[in-house]
């Protein structure tokens, strides 16, 4: 009886496939260095505080209505569609805040979005401002 048994072990052994066909490779976009920069074109930085407001390149808009900002986007004086613009997210933010940024910059035309990453280093010396540093990036 154990010779059998073992024997089914071996069979089922090598009858087996152990490849796996169906899994995704999926490769995860990692934060890097800062881009060197290209040089003296034009920017356009969007960003998006902890309470949802927008910002278009420093200034705050009137409210955090998808047409405000894509207003106030339409209203810079920008050349291209094809330039980068740069998402800024407050780490508080909500999620559909930063989606509907997203997606209203699509809606526009821009092609290349960059969302803009901080160092671990740097976010701990941000989130501790009682240390005697001023709070200068707070608002």
């Amino acid at each position: 009886l154990i010779d059998v048994v073992l024997m089914l072990v071996v069979f089922f052994m090598l009858s087996s496939t152990f490849v796996d066909e169906n899994r995704l490779k999926i490769r995860l976009p990692e934060a890097g260095p800062a881009p060197v920069p290209r040089g003296t074109e034009e920017r356009l930085v969007v960003e998006i505080t902890a309470s949802g407001a927008y910002r278009v390149n420093d200034s705050e808009l009137v409210n955090s209505s998808p047409e405000t900002l894509r207003r106030a986007i339409l209203r810079l004086p920008i050349g291209a569609r094809a330039m980068p613009v740069t998402v800024r997210a407050d780490g508080r933010a909500s999620h559909q805040s930063v989606v509907t940024a997203m997606d209203v910059i699509g809606r526009i035309g821009f092609r290349e979005i960059n969302i803009a990453t901080v160092r671990a280093e740097a976010a701990a010396a941000d989130a501790a401002p009682a240390r005697g540093r001023p709070a200068e990036n707070q608002r």
